[in-house]
């Protein structure tokens, strides 16, 4: 997993995954496993700090989301992927709404999220989500990372012809 992560870091430094819109320009370049890994990367840190509704607006860009749900069926992680499409389709009605108040200030944010209809419509996923993300240990959903790398090691490299 340390090499997983080392080269990782190496193609994509850990401030492009500051900039969604960055993030997603770079994508297309890596190989398909390592495009995967670093699409879902955030979802995982953002499910140990906060909840699903959180992890939409900080990471508030669309193509971003749709790589994170490509990541995740890409890796096999068909139950994390299933929830995470649940929750995009609940944030989507919110998602102009939620980008106007990031706008103006993450406080604004807050303030709408706590005890709104969409974090009461998510709280079902989030619990679910987190019990997933805890049964795969240490790793959570980077625990994914692994199988996947040993079964498809050809979808980690780009080999010169």
């Amino acid at each position: 997993m340390d090499g997983l992560c080392a080269e990782l870091q190496r193609r994509v430094p850990s401030e492009v995954h500051e900039d969604g819109a960055e993030l997603v320009r770079r994508l297309p370049a890596l190989p398909p496993g390592l495009r995967a890994m670093a699409a879902t990367y955030d979802l995982d840190v953002s499910l140990a700090l906060d909840d699903l509704g959180w992890h939409f607006a900080t990471w508030h860009h669309q193509p971003l989301a749709e790589e994170t749900q490509r990541g995740l069926d890409a890796l096999h992680a068909h139950e994390a992927a299933q929830l995470f499409s649940a929750a995009y389709a609940l944030v989507l009605p919110h998602w102009h709404t939620i980008g106007r108040l990031l706008i103006h200030d993450v406080a604004d944010f807050i303030v709408w999220y706590a005890g709104s209809e969409l974090e009461k419509a998510l709280e079902p996923l989030n619990r679910q989500m987190w019990k997933l993300r805890d049964s795969r240990g240490y790793w959570g959903l980077m625990s994914y990372w692994l199988p996947y790398a040993r079964a498809y090691p050809y979808n980690l490299v780009y080999i010169s012809q």
